[in-house]
């Protein structure tokens, strides 16, 4: 049984702000922000200059990592500085789902606000009016959950550094087989098209949708007794597993986005005979699926140009310099070795 149930309309509740998760990997202060900015901004010049989209480019989905800054960090503006939307749907990973028994329904927030590095960034009220439109079945608030999962918050620094005025959506997804994923994301896409329909807004100018994942974890080492070394260790079975990622990319996300390739991602990273297992392990391995097959269901009742995957960008957390950030009160949450390391993958759908 879940531990929560269907929010109800939110009018005259009090506010209340979301805390942070994550103190050590992400930055929580203003001036925390704004020297990892500098900082990716002097250490990855050429990597943001060479991934440079078209300026009018508006990315209506679009999927980033959430490792440490300190990891990951410039894969971060390389995807998100192309979310021109005022208000963004982001769909996270509940890593932590099967403490709570969560599976088969998406995990939504009661909060009014999250705090970011720059002040309280506002929930958006789009976010109830989908929640009333959803059949009750598909649909559970859960603020422990929420407030426990650091996927979503990793990028709300990053958003508010270049809006001040963005608000966000945060919708969890936990287990799921693919054939409920198809359901869920058809009726959480018609309540979002009649949302932004009756309140006029555009998607990609007013509303994206962002889905936040890492991709493959990798190694023997420090997984918490997982063995991920599907090709072994050392450099060969690195450079093996970092293909193999670029091979899901490339074969799932790039060009004309279709349920054929969301289905084939679902088939590379989850069990075929329990869903609940990892074949392939992102992270991101429901969250992904759900997001985009919510975008794909939005762009069909749209009648809108087909979304057209780019490959921003791939990089490990051990194929690049790190970023400083010990000076900032920051660090990292995991190691970065050849035993232990993460897969990023940028991706933006215009």
């Amino acid at each position: 049984m879940l531990a929560s149930t269907p929010l109800p309309a939110r009018t005259g509740a009090e506010p209340s702000t979301r805390a942070l998760a994550d103190t050590v990997g992400f930055a929580h202060r203003a001036w925390q922000m704004d020297s990892v900015m500098a900082r990716i901004k002097a250490l990855n010049h050429d990597d943001l200059v060479r991934t440079q989209q078209p300026a009018e480019t508006a990315w209506r989905a679009a999927i980033c990592p959430h490792d440490d800054y300190a990891y990951s960090g410039w894969l971060y503006p390389s995807v998100l500085r192309n979310i021109k939307a005022k208000t963004v749907v982001i769909f996270g990973v509940a890593h932590k789902a099967w403490r709570y028994n969560l599976e088969n329904r998406l995990v939504f927030d009661s909060f009014s606000s999250w705090r970011g590095p720059y002040g309280a960034v506002k929930v958006s009220p789009l976010r109830d009016e989908m929640i009333r439109r959803l059949p009750a079945d598909m649909a559970v608030v859960h603020d422990p959950m929420q407030s426990e999962e650091y996927s979503v918050e990793a990028m709300i620094p990053f958003l508010q550094h270049q809006n001040r005025d963005v608000e966000i959506i945060s919708i969890l997804v936990p287990f799921m087989d693919y054939e409920r994923m198809q359901t869920v994301s058809q009726h959480l896409a018609k309540a979002l098209f009649t949302v932004m329909k009756k309140n006029n807004l555009r998607w990609g100018s007013d509303v994206a949708l962002l889905i936040s994942s890492d991709a493959v974890h990798y190694g023997d080492e420090d997984w918490g007794g997982h063995n991920f070394a599907y090709y072994g260790t050392g450099s060969k079975a690195n450079a093996l597993a970092e293909a193999h990622d670029r091979e899901i990319i490339s074969t799932c996300f790039e060009s004309k986005l279709t349920g054929k390739k969301i289905a084939q991602f679902y088939s590379y990273t989850t069990d075929p005979d329990d869903f609940k297992k990892t074949r392939w392990s992102w992270c991101g391995r429901y969250a992904i699926p759900v997001g985009l097959l919510t975008a794909h269901d939005l762009q069909k009742l749209e009648n809108s140009a087909p979304l057209m995957g780019v490959a921003i960008a791939y990089a490990t957390s051990i194929s690049q310099p790190h970023l400083k950030v010990d000076d900032l009160g920051m660090g990292e949450t995991a190691i970065a070795t050849l035993r232990h390391w993460v897969g990023y993958s940028a991706i933006g759908f215009r």
